[in-house]
């Protein structure tokens, strides 16, 4: 390894804002080094870095309750006490019970009151993780299936798997698309982040997601930093960005104009970095110099 293991981690506190395009970008000028795709609900860093699959692996979120017919009393018990309507009552006689999985929530409050210990706490695969090969280097990616739940889980278990490749590879940097918003999924995405950069644009929307992002990242005690995305889509909500991020202590990296030519990159499958020459790739590069002699 060259030198020190760092992570750093990409967020926005909205979607749209080209967190995604600027974190492929910063792979491509950073290779080889590991990337990680933490939105794991909508994840889309493979169409632009095309990786081969090299491992499948399945991911399993909290068990689900399954009621054993043969055992079933009908005694009702969990259906009163199942605060998620997750208990699904057949009519008959006696009344057929079972649980809807989808609806489970997991507590296990069913199994542990069951008079007659009927009640399984089964495994539920709940999608897939992914190492991959791109032309970066190593990637680790995930799909969570449609209608499942921990997406934290599944992040938590995305980074630690690169993190785990970078070392076994010697490489020195994990760069961590994370996903949009505040939730549990970004929380776990930052976790163990040495540089945490958050891509916001130049719309009202863009400034108060911006605020929500910095008062989760201030909570937890990570320091941010913010790039400005299509900064010359609204000069006076970009000049509301500048102050509110000097007035809280937050460093802008750099600020990127609006370019078409993104959209034509990422019709070829290319990053801005590296697809043609323009002001917009230069300020690009300027601004991974920055971080990357920070890193």
């Amino acid at each position: 390894m060259s030198g020190q293991l760092k992570t750093l981690t990409i967020i926005s506190g909205k979607g749209g804002t080209g967190k995604t395009s600027l974190a492929a970008s910063f792979a491509v000028l950073a290779a080889p080094s590991v990337i990680a795709d933490c939105d794991v609900d909508a994840a889309n860093l493979h169409l632009v870095l095309a990786p081969e699959v090299r491992e499948r692996h399945d991911f399993y979120a909290m068990p689900a309750a399954k009621i054993r017919e043969q055992d079933c009393s009908a005694c009702g018990t969990c259906y009163d006490l199942c605060q998620f309507d997750a208990i699904v009552v057949e009519e008959g006689s006696p009344p057929r019970y079972s649980v809807d999985p989808l609806a489970c929530e997991a507590c296990l409050v069913c199994r542990e009151f069951c008079p007659e210990s009927a009640i399984d706490a089964v495994p539920r695969k709940a999608g897939e993780w992914f190492i991959s090969e791109a032309r970066t280097g190593p990637m680790i990616h995930a799909h969570l299936g449609i209608a499942q739940e921990n997406s934290g889980k599944l992040v938590t278990e995305v980074r630690k798997a690169a993190t785990r490749l970078a070392q076994e590879r010697g490489l020195d940097r994990v760069i961590v698309d994370g996903p949009p918003g505040i939730g549990c999924a970004v929380i776990a995405s930052l976790t163990g982040a040495d540089q945490v950069v958050a891509v916001t644009e130049a719309t009202p929307s863009g400034l108060s997601d911006l605020v929500r992002v910095h008062d989760l990242a201030k909570h937890f005690q990570i320091p941010l930093q913010v790039i400005i995305n299509k900064s010359d889509l609204n000069a006076g909500v970009a000049a509301e960005i500048r102050d509110w991020a000097r007035n809280s202590g937050v460093p802008v990296l750099g600020e990127l104009p609006y370019d078409p030519e993104v959209t034509r990159a990422m019709l070829e499958g290319k990053t801005v970095a590296e697809w043609k020459t323009t002001p917009l790739s230069d300020k690009l590069r300027e601004i991974w110099d920055r971080l990357d002699h920070a890193g």
